[in-house]
């Protein structure tokens, strides 16, 4: 079996540098202070718990820490996070992606001036939750395309997008919603990462017999690759966290396959997998 690697796959630069910034923390001689990640790091259920056993610590609610340092994700967080971490005098390391705080700066600069904020995006996911929070969370959050006909009429609409949203969604909800407002600021906040990767998978999709899809799985930047290479590969396509979870016997009828990786997926992750490829 011939095996490709999609040309941008992997940890994005916002992923490497959360990464780094834990590690460095971890390893300075000052070791008596707790370390705590408020929510997983990145979206890989092997570095979190790699993490762990380093002595992270996993929390959902800033309320729970009382002392020592807590992690900002690469997701980042609401603007509550950061007056709570002053007030009770916690140690807030930052290692917000730098696209992800660009997005919170306009939200709160556009909130200021009286914009209605428009999310398209997931609101489920936390860096929606954490950019919401920076307009006292009064933003309206659309993830489909149907969901703009039930809005009223805004006088004034400024419109971001989860950075790891598919290209296409976006185009398509923002053009419904520049319909619905006198006034429209629109910003294409998906990350330079983001589409690098989305264009590079669907190249390599169309070049290929099979593609395989590394990243967690409940990682919004690899479900989104998933679902381009599932419009080109509809039968053979498969989302993998692991090598163990490779489909062998079903990809043995294939002589060239491509491999792609979220932004939360480390390299020995795939290294791992292309080896066990090329061994069928």
């Amino acid at each position: 079996m011939k095996v490709i690697l999609a040309d941008y796959s992997g940890f994005c630069f916002g992923v490497e540098k959360a990464i780094v910034t834990t590690f460095e923390e971890l390893d300075k001689e000052d070791k008596n202070q707790k370390i705590f990640s408020l929510g997983p790091l990145i979206h890989n259920v092997q570095v979190v718990k790699e993490l762990e056993a380093r002595g992270v610590d996993v929390i959902e609610d800033i309320e729970l820490v009382s002392e020592g340092s807590v992690i900002v994700r690469s997701h980042g967080v609401p603007k509550k996070i950061y007056e709570a971490a002053d007030r009770k005098a916690l140690t807030l390391i930052d290692a917000t992606c730098p696209f992800v705080k660009r997005i919170q700066t306009i939200v709160e600069d556009h909130y200021k001036e009286g914009y209605t904020i428009v999310i398209i995006g997931n609101p489920q996911h936390p860096e929606v939750v954490g950019i919401n929070g920076w307009c006292d969370n009064k933003a309206l959050i659309i993830q489909e395309e149907e969901e703009v006909k039930k809005l009223p009429n805004i006088e004034k609409l400024c419109i971001v997008v989860q950075t790891t949203m598919s290209i296409s969604q976006f185009e398509k909800i923002a053009a419904a919603l520049e319909k619905k407002a006198k006034e429209v600021v629109k910003f294409n906040t998906i990350c330079s990462a983001t589409k690098q990767r989305q264009k590079s998978a669907k190249d390599l999709a169309q070049k290929v017999d099979a593609m395989i899809v590394i990243g967690g799985y409940h990682s919004s930047n690899t479900q989104k690759l998933v679902s381009i290479c599932n419009d080109i590969r509809p039968t053979a396509t498969f989302h993998v966290e692991t090598a163990k979870d490779l489909p062998v016997e079903e990809l043995k009828q294939y002589d060239l396959v491509g491999v792609t990786a979220g932004a939360s997926t480390p390299k020995w992750i795939i290294t791992e997998i292309i080896q066990k490829l090329r061994n069928i």
